[in-house]
């Protein structure tokens, strides 16, 4: 008899801590701008719910959904901002629309490469400005990956002079766009699963989207071969996890240290990954399919940065954040010259 209480109490006592386990888990419903099928940024917030599962020892869970499940890829961030979903996978240049300051914390025209970009955001003020803007919205922002430099563009012809340019319809992300409509190219935005179709069916001339390995994955090539250099409106772009405020502020201490931690080893990942990744596809593209990878003359960069800082000039006097933003980030790169100019090899 005293066995069978045992036995009785013992399995009372597990049922009791099963429960208690069950209701200490959470879970986090997100919505992602990228296919999870796509190389690098669309495989990444799959990778954090794995990190996120295995340091909570499965107390929180991040459920990861395809672009349109719940809400359309380029809504995402609007949604957590309203509620409607618990978390985003995307970059603040989704989110421009609201305020073009935005695309500061996505990536800058011209701007820095992945050390000098990681040091204006963590140590420069720009983490501290991006959630500042992003508080205002209700949705707590953390940086979760960052990629090398992009691709510039996908043509069917070759681009021999700023006035090749003039009158394309081109798919184009963030204030790049801005300074290829000074060139006289009519841009537009659309989420990374409609650009091919797109592109094939001639509602747009030309796209950039992303990095080789990526670009690959969709296939541009088999529309376009000639396939431009170097990525002046890209060199290095965050994605973010994107979480409503309410539901980060429910959150314990130590789910808050889990997904911070995660999305740092996961920015780690990917920086390798993608640096280790895109001559393969470089060169597969070239040798398989016949892409024509091409170099932009100095005379077309010229025309196109003379274009960025006009839209600097114009953002700046219209827009006090975007002002505010952009000295800051000029700013910490005036300052940290001496060291880039100096301690890197040229």
């Amino acid at each position: 008899m005293q066995k069978v209480l045992i036995a009785a109490a013992a399995g009372i006592a597990l049922a009791v801590s099963a429960a208690a386990q069950a209701q200490q888990k959470v879970r986090i419903n997100l919505a992602s701008a990228f296919p999870t099928s796509l190389t690098l940024i669309g495989e990444a917030p799959v990778k954090l719910a794995k990190k996120i599962d295995r340091v909570s020892g499965g107390t929180l869970e991040l459920r990861v959904n395809e672009p349109g499940a719940l809400v359309p890829a380029l809504q995402a961030i609007q949604a957590t901002s309203q509620g409607s979903v618990d978390a985003a996978w995307s970059n603040a240049g989704f989110f421009a629309a609201t305020d073009t300051a935005f695309n500061m914390f996505a990536s800058v025209p011209f701007g820095p490469g992945i050390p000098e970009y990681l040091a204006w955001i963590y140590h420069g003020g720009g983490l501290q400005l991006s959630r500042e803007m992003f508080g205002k919205h209700g949705v707590y922002n953390i940086p979760c990956a960052i990629i090398p430099p992009e691709a510039s563009g996908w043509f069917r012809k070759e681009i021999k002079s700023p006035a090749d340019l003039k009158g394309l319809k081109m798919r184009f992300f963030g204030l790049g766009a801005r300074a290829m409509n000074k060139l006289g190219v009519a841009t537009q935005l659309l989420a990374p699963g409609d650009i091919f179709q797109a592109l094939q069916l001639g509602t747009i001339d030309a796209t950039e989207f992303s990095l080789p390995s990526m670009d690959q994955k969709f296939g541009f090539y088999q529309v376009a071969k000639f396939y431009y250099f170097p990525g002046w409106h890209q060199q290095a772009t965050f994605l973010e996890f994107y979480i409503n405020q309410k539901k980060w502020d429910s959150l314990s201490d130590q789910h808050k240290a889990v997904v911070e931690a995660t999305c740092g080893e996961l920015t780690r990942d990917v920086i390798a990954e993608g640096e280790a990744t895109q001559w393969r596809a470089m060169t597969e593209m070239r040798d398989k399919h016949g892409v024509q990878i091409k170099q932009w003359s100095p005379e077309i960069m010229a025309a196109i940065e003379k274009a960025w800082k006009e839209v600097i000039a114009e953002e700046s006097a219209k827009n006090p954040t975007f002002k505010r933003v952009y000295e800051s980030y000029a700013k910490f790169r005036a300052d940290y010259a001496i060291w880039r100019d100096h301690g890197y090899l040229k």
